[in-house]
Protein backbone atom coordinates (compact mmCIF):
# COMPACT_ATOMS: atom_id res chain seq x y z
CA UNK A 1 0.00 0.00 0.00
CA UNK A 2 1.40 3.44 -0.81
CA UNK A 3 1.05 5.76 2.24
CA UNK A 4 1.95 9.33 2.65
CA UNK A 5 0.51 11.55 5.70
CA UNK A 6 -0.91 15.42 4.72
CA UNK A 7 -3.45 17.89 5.77
CA UNK A 8 -7.05 17.76 4.34
CA UNK A 9 -8.50 20.73 4.58
CA UNK A 10 -12.45 21.77 4.38
CA UNK A 11 -13.83 21.00 0.74
CA UNK A 12 -14.46 25.23 0.82
CA UNK A 13 -10.82 25.97 1.08
CA UNK A 14 -9.83 22.86 -1.09
CA UNK A 15 -12.13 24.48 -4.07
CA UNK A 16 -10.90 27.87 -3.55
CA UNK A 17 -7.18 26.81 -3.49
CA UNK A 18 -7.83 24.58 -7.15
CA UNK A 19 -9.66 27.46 -9.07
CA UNK A 20 -6.46 28.74 -8.38
CA UNK A 21 -5.50 26.49 -11.56
CA UNK A 22 -8.04 27.76 -14.00
CA UNK A 23 -5.83 31.43 -14.41
CA UNK A 24 -2.75 29.46 -15.34
CA UNK A 25 -4.59 27.01 -17.50
CA UNK A 26 -6.60 30.03 -19.82
CA UNK A 27 -2.89 31.15 -19.86
CA UNK A 28 -2.14 27.94 -21.59
CA UNK A 29 0.43 26.83 -19.01
CA UNK A 30 0.83 22.87 -19.49
CA UNK A 31 -0.17 20.92 -16.71
CA UNK A 32 -2.43 18.33 -14.97
CA UNK A 33 -4.15 20.25 -12.45
CA UNK A 34 -5.30 19.03 -9.59
CA UNK A 35 -8.99 18.94 -8.93
CA UNK A 36 -10.23 20.13 -5.47
CA UNK A 37 -10.92 16.46 -4.02
CA UNK A 38 -7.23 16.04 -4.30
CA UNK A 39 -6.07 19.12 -3.00
CA UNK A 40 -4.17 18.59 0.39
CA UNK A 41 -0.69 19.56 2.35
CA UNK A 42 1.71 16.69 1.99
CA UNK A 43 3.63 16.16 5.40
CA UNK A 44 5.51 13.43 4.60
CA UNK A 45 5.51 10.85 1.95
CA UNK A 46 5.95 7.00 3.48
CA UNK A 47 5.73 4.92 0.19
CA UNK A 48 5.06 1.67 -0.05
CA UNK A 49 4.17 -0.34 2.90
CA UNK A 50 2.92 -3.63 3.62
CA UNK A 51 -0.70 -3.89 5.38
CA UNK A 52 0.73 -5.13 8.69
CA UNK A 53 2.24 -2.27 8.96
CA UNK A 54 -0.66 0.41 8.67
CA UNK A 55 -1.88 0.00 12.15
CA UNK A 56 1.22 1.04 13.59
CA UNK A 57 1.26 4.00 11.16
CA UNK A 58 -2.21 4.89 11.93
CA UNK A 59 -1.97 4.93 15.37
CA UNK A 60 1.61 7.00 15.32
CA UNK A 61 -0.54 9.25 13.26
CA UNK A 62 -3.48 9.60 15.62
CA UNK A 63 -0.84 10.50 18.68
CA UNK A 64 0.65 13.06 16.57
CA UNK A 65 -2.21 14.65 15.19
CA UNK A 66 -3.83 14.50 18.82
CA UNK A 67 -1.23 16.68 20.59
CA UNK A 68 -1.56 19.76 18.40
CA UNK A 69 -4.30 22.66 18.61
CA UNK A 70 -5.68 23.73 15.93
CA UNK A 71 -4.16 26.72 14.59
CA UNK A 72 -3.55 29.18 11.73
CA UNK A 73 -2.12 28.99 8.10
CA UNK A 74 -0.90 31.29 5.58
CA UNK A 75 -0.77 30.54 2.03
CA UNK A 76 1.80 32.29 -0.30
CA UNK A 77 2.32 32.42 -3.57
CA UNK A 78 2.62 30.53 -6.42
CA UNK A 79 5.80 28.75 -7.49
CA UNK A 80 7.64 25.53 -9.09
CA UNK A 81 10.01 22.91 -8.41
CA UNK A 82 12.46 23.37 -10.04
CA UNK A 83 12.17 26.83 -11.19
CA UNK A 84 9.14 28.29 -13.22
CA UNK A 85 11.32 28.65 -16.51
CA UNK A 86 10.98 25.10 -16.63
CA UNK A 87 8.96 23.52 -13.66
CA UNK A 88 7.81 19.84 -13.19
CA UNK A 89 5.38 20.96 -10.06
CA UNK A 90 3.26 23.89 -9.73
CA UNK A 91 2.60 24.52 -6.18
CA UNK A 92 0.96 27.49 -3.93
CA UNK A 93 3.18 27.85 -0.54
CA UNK A 94 2.10 27.62 2.61
CA UNK A 95 4.20 29.73 5.33
CA UNK A 96 6.58 27.66 7.45
CA UNK A 97 4.80 28.27 10.77
CA UNK A 98 6.11 27.44 14.38
CA UNK A 99 3.07 24.63 14.73
CA UNK A 100 3.75 23.41 11.38
CA UNK A 101 7.67 22.74 12.04
CA UNK A 102 6.54 21.14 15.15
CA UNK A 103 3.97 19.08 13.33
CA UNK A 104 6.85 18.02 10.85
CA UNK A 105 9.20 17.34 13.44
CA UNK A 106 7.15 15.00 15.69
CA UNK A 107 5.66 13.23 12.88
CA UNK A 108 9.23 12.54 11.17
CA UNK A 109 10.43 11.21 14.62
CA UNK A 110 7.28 9.19 15.83
CA UNK A 111 7.70 7.18 12.35
CA UNK A 112 11.31 6.59 12.51
CA UNK A 113 10.67 5.00 15.51
CA UNK A 114 8.92 2.74 13.29
CA UNK A 115 11.62 2.21 11.13
CA UNK A 116 10.59 4.65 8.64
CA UNK A 117 13.12 6.92 7.12
CA UNK A 118 13.57 10.83 8.07
CA UNK A 119 13.31 12.73 5.36
CA UNK A 120 16.92 14.08 4.44
CA UNK A 121 15.75 17.89 2.48
CA UNK A 122 14.31 20.59 4.28
CA UNK A 123 10.41 20.61 4.76
CA UNK A 124 9.26 23.51 2.02
CA UNK A 125 5.55 23.22 3.01
CA UNK A 126 3.18 23.68 -0.16
CA UNK A 127 0.13 22.68 -2.27
CA UNK A 128 0.56 20.90 -5.59
CA UNK A 129 -1.64 22.64 -8.31
CA UNK A 130 -0.60 21.01 -11.02
CA UNK A 131 2.93 19.22 -12.51
CA UNK A 132 4.01 20.21 -16.12
CA UNK A 133 4.36 17.33 -18.64
CA UNK A 134 7.66 16.58 -19.33
CA UNK A 135 7.05 16.95 -22.87
CA UNK A 136 6.55 20.97 -22.35
CA UNK A 137 8.92 23.44 -23.73
CA UNK A 138 10.22 25.95 -21.88
CA UNK A 139 8.69 28.44 -23.28
CA UNK A 140 5.24 27.45 -22.71
CA UNK A 141 5.79 28.99 -19.15
CA UNK A 142 6.77 32.39 -19.80
CA UNK A 143 3.55 33.89 -17.99
CA UNK A 144 4.25 31.68 -15.34
CA UNK A 145 6.25 34.23 -13.15
CA UNK A 146 3.72 36.68 -13.64
CA UNK A 147 0.98 34.65 -12.68
CA UNK A 148 2.46 33.85 -9.61
CA UNK A 149 1.48 36.63 -7.57
CA UNK A 150 -1.84 34.99 -7.45
CA UNK A 151 -2.55 33.72 -3.78
CA UNK A 152 -4.90 33.01 -1.00
CA UNK A 153 -5.02 35.64 1.71
CA UNK A 154 -7.60 33.92 3.88
CA UNK A 155 -6.08 32.15 6.75
CA UNK A 156 -7.33 28.33 7.56
CA UNK A 157 -6.90 26.81 10.84
CA UNK A 158 -6.27 23.08 11.16
CA UNK A 159 -5.60 20.74 13.74
CA UNK A 160 -6.01 17.28 11.22
CA UNK A 161 -2.71 15.96 10.43
CA UNK A 162 -3.61 12.80 8.36
CA UNK A 163 -5.31 11.95 5.66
Amino acid sequence: MRLFVAVNFPARLRQKIARLCRPLEEAGIPGRWTEADQVHLTLKFIGEVPAADVEPISEALQQVAGSFRPFEMRFGPIGAFPSPRRPRVVWLGVEQTPELRFIKDDLERRLAELGIEREARPYQPHVTLGRAPREAEAGEFRRLEELSLIHISEPTRRNQSSR
